[in-house]
Formats: structure tokens, sequence, C-alpha cells
């Protein structure tokens, strides 16, 4: 007899690819924040727009993004 895991797993892979990556994105979904949390990260990430949209936020080149970051991790 299979475990409850092994059988739903065997069902699963009868789905189509693009019903699998669906179920796939709705169980990944499940393990996230809670929606308090992604909605204090969606204010935000609107505050953080807004500054750059303002002017009030300084932009850096990507390069020199990349260049920062690089030296960061070595």
């Amino acid at each position: 007899m299979s475990t409850p895991f092994a059988a739903l797993e065997e069902e699963a892979l009868k789905l189509s690819p693009e019903e699998r990556a669906l179920l796939a994105d709705h169980l990944l979904a499940s393990l996230g924040p809670p929606r308090e949390v992604e909605a204090a990260w969606a204010e935000e990430a609107e505050r953080r727009l807004a500054e750059v949209e303002s002017g009030r936020a300084p932009l850096v080149p990507l390069e020199q993004a990349l260049t920062r970051a690089r030296q960061a991790i070595s």
C-alpha cells in the first residue's frame, strides 16, 4: 500500500504540464509569508517607487551597482 504522499504525487504527475505548474505555484505560495507581510512589502515597494519618481531617491547606474555588489561579497 502506498503512502498518502506517494498516491498524491502519482496523481499530480498525471496532470498536464500546465496544471502541474499551476499546482506547484499554489503549493509554493502556501509556504509564503502571511498576507500582512506581503501587504507591508507592497506598501514599502510603493513608497520606494514614489521616492524614485519624485527624484528624492539617488539612482546608481547598473555597472556601478554591480561593482559594489561584487566588492561586498568578495
